[in-house]
């Protein structure tokens, strides 16, 4: 005789053994093997998934220049153009764009065709970027080049990368995730850190051209080293493994939501970072002290993505976001009455510590909530709307000094944004829990 078990949600019939012989499971059996074999062998939770994470990290770290440069450049950008605030804030604005652009077309390739090729391809394009850009003659012209070649080429080593990652581990899943997404922010600490010094004796030029040959040469080799294909997902009822959590949500209203959230709370987030360098330079202290307080915001926010990964291995992703945006806000709101240098100094490090975990949040929902075989599409989607969000709220935030002439108004505009963030975690979370006690 043989019993049939259904397997999982789906009532999969798999047929095994009589119980003597479960019980002792000879070499060879197919249900032994198969669950051996997708648990283990493809690479999930293993050593080299683990080396993989590190390599990924690396290659953040250096690709993720891509996204700061220009805002470190931006002074020296609008001085040599003679351009007001809000026409130096568009090169950054078209980077963010391109960017965004970027993470969705890669994140559908690598759903199809692997991470290494797409990602070599746009290591490629951020390299020569950044030589091109170091020669532009315009605003126009250093805009195109930002927006078309640095920040497509960027995209490679967030949502794509955050995407590949995720795919490589279940049990630590979340800490994972937060640590490929923490590159991006040690590439905020070192760039802004560096490029001042280059600058002061070379010009903006001569360090955008090394940051070019410095992409090239270090990238391509390291994309070359994650040639190895995604391994397929752990069966269900295996160690470690994740099934899809049910929402009351169609995965296409799930994504609006999703987009809607991320919109809200990078406009928030792009007004410290993109314009600290230049508010420190309004309150006359200077562009090396705004570098520093970048540097600082994204080292507190490499620890936050790290925590971040912890706590949403524990509690979800959906309440670990919601706790990032409300700090957010309330940093947003601290930046109003401390203005002096050393309360600049202690508000960015309290920014950072509160926003670095929020964007990663964004893929271990997807994650959560949708199937694997669409991450790379799902979160590249996601992405897209926080860079969107970073796009415009960079632009508005100069726009907005432009006719106050002061940035108290952007950082209240901020707040009104991250409010929107907020809300739409408030209804996520609610559906969640409609729904688990609806299963219950």
């Amino acid at each position: 005789m043989r019993d049939v078990a259904l397997h999982g949600a789906a009532n999969v019939p798999i047929v095994v053994s009589n119980p003597s012989t479960c019980a002792q499971p000879r070499t060879g059996n197919a249900l032994t093997t198969t669950a051996s074999s997708q648990a283990s062998s493809p690479g999930i939770d293993s050593a080299y998934a683990w080396l993989r994470l590190g390599i990924s990290m690396l290659l953040a770290t250096i690709g993720g220049v891509g996204m700061w440069a220009v805002v470190v450049v931006l002074p020296a950008v609008q001085a040599e153009f003679g351009v007001d605030r809000a026409a130096a804030s568009t090169p950054y604005t078209a980077t963010m764009v391109g960017f965004a652009v970027g993470n969705v077309l890669v994140g559908r390739a690598i759903d199809r065709i692997g991470y290494w090729i797409p990602a070599l391809i746009a290591s490629v394009t951020l390299g020569t970027g950044f030589l091109l850009a170091s020669l532009t003659t315009s605003v126009l012209q250093f805009t195109l080049v930002q927006g078309l070649l640095i920040g497509v080429g960027t995209s490679a080593i967030f949502g794509p990368l955050i995407a590949d990652i995720s795919h490589w581990f279940n049990r630590r899943r979340g800490v994972a995730v937060t640590a490929a997404a923490a590159g991006s922010y040690l590439a905020g600490v070192i760039w802004p850190l560096a490029m001042p010094y280059v600058m002061q004796s070379e010009g903006w030029r001569f360090a955008y051209a090394a940051i070019g040959v410095v992409c090239l040469a270090t990238m391509l080799p390291l994309i070359l080293l994650l040639r190895r294909g995604a391994p397929h997902a752990a069966a269900p009822g295996s160690p470690g493994s994740r099934p899809v959590q049910p929402i009351s949500l169609s995965p296409a209203a799930l994504q609006v939501l999703l987009v809607v959230a991320g919109l809200g709370c990078c406009v928030a987030m792009s007004m410290p970072q993109v314009h600290i360098v230049a508010y420190c330079m309004d309150l006359g202290y200077g562009v090396a002290r705004g570098a520093d307080m970048l540097s600082i915001m994204m080292a507190a926010g490499v620890v936050s993505r790290l925590a971040s990964g912890f706590l949403a291995d524990r509690i979800g992703g959906v309440k670990t976001l919601l706790v990032g945006s409300v700090l957010q806000a309330l940093s947003l709101l601290f930046y109003i009455p401390f203005d002096g240098l050393a309360s600049l100094y202690v508000v960015s490090l309290v920014f950072g510590l509160s926003q670095g975990g929020i964007v990663p949040c964004y893929a271990i929902i997807v994650r959560e909530y949708m199937p694997a075989r669409e991450a790379g599409q799902r979160v590249g989607i996601v992405i897209m709307a926080t860079i969107v969000g970073m796009a415009i709220g960079g632009w508005m935030s100069g726009w907005i000094y432009d006719l106050t002439g002061s940035y108290a108004a952007a950082f209240l505009n901020g707040i009104a944004w991250n409010l929107l963030n907020i809300a739409a975690m408030v209804l996520l979370l609610w559906k969640a829990r409609r729904s688990a006690a609806a299963m219950a």
